[in-house]
């Protein structure tokens, strides 16, 4: 089966050996994804809305060029630093998902890869197989 691996080209991917997302077959599978700017820096710390928004148009950036697309996400998992933005947050992956609605997980965690961030999302998408 063909294993096909994105990246965004960060220094910390090859770093600590993973890949944005990864395509095998039907499924593509999208690492845990903070919100960064191109350069890898954090993007509005400590905001929850923005952070859920630049984190959710990464995934699905990774998606589109393993060659799925918003609609074929299936699951998606948040993780937040803090559960009273639950709302925030839940509200963002709404408008950003609308009629997809995937399965999703939110779960309060002590920390994050740093104290500006307070949203990191995964991702799960199911599409047809290629060739």
């Amino acid at each position: 089966m063909d294993r096909r691996r994105v990246s965004t080209g960060t220094e910390w991917e090859p770093r600590v050996g993973y890949s944005r997302a990864v395509r095998v077959g039907d499924r593509i599978l999208v690492s845990g994804t903070t919100a960064t700017d191109a350069e890898g820096n954090p993007v509005a710390p400590g905001d929850p809305e923005v952070q859920t928004r630049r984190a959710l148009e990464t995934v699905v950036e990774a998606i589109e060029e393993a060659g799925g697309r918003r609609e074929d996400v299936v699951r998606t998992r948040m993780y937040v630093t803090d559960a009273d933005d639950w709302e925030i947050v839940g509200d963002v992956h709404g408008e950003f998902f609308g009629d997809v609605r995937p399965a999703a997980s939110m779960v309060e965690v002590s920390g994050l890869i740093g104290p500006e961030y307070v949203v990191e999302i995964e991702a799960e998408a199911v599409v047809p197989e290629e060739g």
